[in-house]
């Protein structure tokens, strides 16, 4: 492809910041891929289990991450460019699929789809941009993700422990290597003005996919309300967990998520401020998964005996989102409402004074920590002009 043509799939100042409908295409495995990792968590509550789920998220969370900064620096309406979203999609449904079973039988079958999503991609972005400087950016990629993909297929070829140690080394170091710039020899590091953004674009990416993780959170209700039985109990406990659907959403959409794109255009540094973002929806994504399973125990057996474990996740998946909250609140405003870690004080405090009520209880105090937060969002912004980002320098 020569220069000139590898030009024209690279975005422009005036193109469409839009996100396209083949990006929401996209999307929708992740409502499979989230799903997937709640029912994980919910068959193995320990630390392992934890530990397990926060190393496929982090895999999963990446892939779709590097998707979403692949077409905010290219043009998704270029054939090429949304074929590769779409094999990129196939894959991420292959890794979903064998999401229940990756520390089992499916290990190289989800290993084996990440690796070659990574090392696809570069291989096209070299060919298809070669000419241009954004070419480069393939290159560090080849390098990185090949050596990525060595603990990744190896750790599939080994059991236990020591596929869980090999690839949360392989997450920590795809991760650490576009936090760093995908530092390479012969290619340097990807400098800033290669990563130019679109706050539009990203923005509202971003918004998409924790629309996605409630979508995720409302099947799982739904689904658990249905083998329920619609029994009372059963009805009264989904009303709980409707309601701290709709205080994530609402604590989330006000007043950062709404502002992310504005904060972007006026930040010094955009691409810190994008990362930073990121990071703060994979904790956010990370504390819905974990309320997704609590609530699906909730409405399950609303009543009884509450385990330890239950009540980590019905409250500790409310405290890791407002944490994340908090994050990107800091992000946009350069600043953090002290609602936010007050609420994951108040449920780290909750959680000895639980252990003997029903489960239904324990959620009903987190939607009440929720609703506390949201409250407290109304009456600051009563009566006052909506606050400008403003993100730290």
């Amino acid at each position: 492809m020569t220069t000139s043509k590898a030009a024209e799939l690279v975005r422009r100042a005036g193109d469409p910041q839009r996100a396209t409908f083949l990006e929401l295409f996209f999307d929708l495995v992740f409502v499979l891929a989230l799903a997937q990792l709640s029912r994980g968590l919910a068959e193995d509550l320990g630390w392992s289990g934890t530990f397990r789920t926060l190393v496929l998220l982090g895999a999963m969370w990446w892939v779709w991450s590097s998707t979403a900064w692949l077409t905010d620096r290219t043009d998704p309406q270029r054939p090429v460019i949304q074929a590769l979203v779409i094999a990129t999609m196939v894959g991420s449904l292959v890794m979903a699929a064998a999401v229940p079973e990756a520390f089992g039988d499916t290990g190289l079958i989800f290993a084996g789809a990440y690796v070659a999503i990574q090392l696809g991609r570069g291989l096209v972005l070299v060919a298809v941009l070669r000419g241009h400087e954004l070419q480069r950016t393939g290159v560090r990629g080849l390098f990185w993700y090949g050596l990525s993909a060595l603990p990744w297929i190896a750790g599939a070829l080994v059991d236990g422990t020591a596929r869980g140690a090999l690839w949360a080394f392989a997450v920590v170091l795809d991760h650490t290597a576009g936090r760093i710039g995908f530092p390479t020899p012969g290619a340097g590091r990807t400098p800033s003005e290669d990563l130019v953004i679109s706050g539009e674009h990203l923005s509202e990416r971003y918004r998409q996919f924790f629309i996605i993780a409630l979508g995720e959170l409302i099947l799982v209700t739904g689904l658990a309300l249905s083998s329920s039985g619609f029994a009372p109990d059963g009805v009264a406990a989904f009303g709980v967990s409707m309601a701290t659907t709709v205080l994530l959403w609402r604590i989330y959409i006000y007043r950062a998520g709404q502002v992310l794109a504005e904060a972007i255009a006026v930040s010094a540094d955009p691409v810190r401020l994008a990362r930073s973002a990121s990071y703060a929806h994979l904790a956010m994504v990370a504390g819905v998964v974990a309320a997704a399973v609590g609530d699906e125990l909730v409405i399950a057996h609303p009543f009884g005996h509450t385990p330890p474990a239950w009540i980590a996740v019905i409250l500790g998946g409310p405290a890791l989102y407002l944490a994340g909250r908090a994050s990107f609140e800091y992000a946009v405003f350069g600043r953090v409402s002290r609602s936010r870690p007050i609420g994951v004080l108040v449920l780290a405090a909750l959680t000895p004074a639980m252990l003997p009520l029903p489960p239904v209880v324990v959620a009903a105090a987190a939607a009440l920590v929720l609703t506390g937060i949201a409250i407290s969002d109304a009456a600051r912004a009563r009566g006052r002009p909506p606050e400008p980002p403003s993100p730290p320098g």
